[in-house]
């Protein structure tokens, strides 16, 4: 009888222990892709938005030179050349605008980004040194003010890019402390299935050797 008793407790600490290692396991699974999903969320920062931030940065740049360009803002300069150098500028711009949209745009950005391109590509796409300025008359004011006010709208669509990088990296940033905080809670709890186990795992060595004692 008494036998009896104690193979049914050392099932039951045995279905008990196979409980708790089955929750750990599934703990540690839980564990890794929380681990995989922090990774990946800080890898988008700064793929994504810190990069993407450098990117306007260099943009910013050279359609700051495509401005004193066009608003001839250095006398000294020899104009001779001027229509090439706001294609050299532009065809920078172009060549990141293709980095940048090979990132992962949300839909707002790449509504910014397209009209922002559109601006380079046409409106700003100078063919003629004549629509700036002519030896008769001098700078073509008039068309100098159509460029600038293009130029103004691009550096719009800049500003709203770069608040866009703000936005979505904190996004990401607090996604990454619930990841965190989570994992933390996890491991609270793989301490909790330890100490559990270990005290199941004492009771049944206990109680057998108890139980030997009393049949001696």
């Amino acid at each position: 009888m008494q036998d009896s008793i104690l193979k049914r407790r050392k099932v039951r600490a045995l279905i008990i222990i196979g409980i708790l290692l089955l929750l750990l396991y599934s703990k540690n699974l839980l564990e890794r892709q929380s681990f995989r999903s922090i990774s990946n969320t800080f890898t988008e920062v700064y793929n994504d938005r810190l990069v993407v931030e450098g990117y306007i940065f260099q943009i910013s740049e050279n359609l700051f030179q495509i401005q004193k360009l066009v608003d001839h803002c250095n006398i000294d300069y020899d104009y001779s050349k001027v229509i090439n150098e706001i294609a050299s500028n532009e065809n920078s711009i172009l060549a990141i605008i293709s980095d940048f949209e090979a990132t992962n745009l949300t839909e707002q950005e790449a509504g910014y980004l397209t009209d922002f391109k559109k601006i380079i590509q046409t409106d700003l796409n100078i063919k003629s040194y004549d629509l700036l300025y002519s030896d008769s008359t001098g700078i073509n004011r008039a068309q100098v003010k159509i460029y600038d006010e293009k130029i103004s709208l691009a550096r719009k669509d800049l500003d709203n890019l770069s608040k866009i990088q703000m936005e979505e990296g904190e996004k990401l940033i607090s996604k990454a402390k619930v990841l965190i905080n989570r994992s933390q809670i996890w491991a609270q709890f793989e301490v909790a299935l330890l100490i559990i186990l270990v005290v199941v795992m004492f009771l049944l060595l206990f109680r057998k050797s108890e139980s030997n004692r009393g049949m001696i």
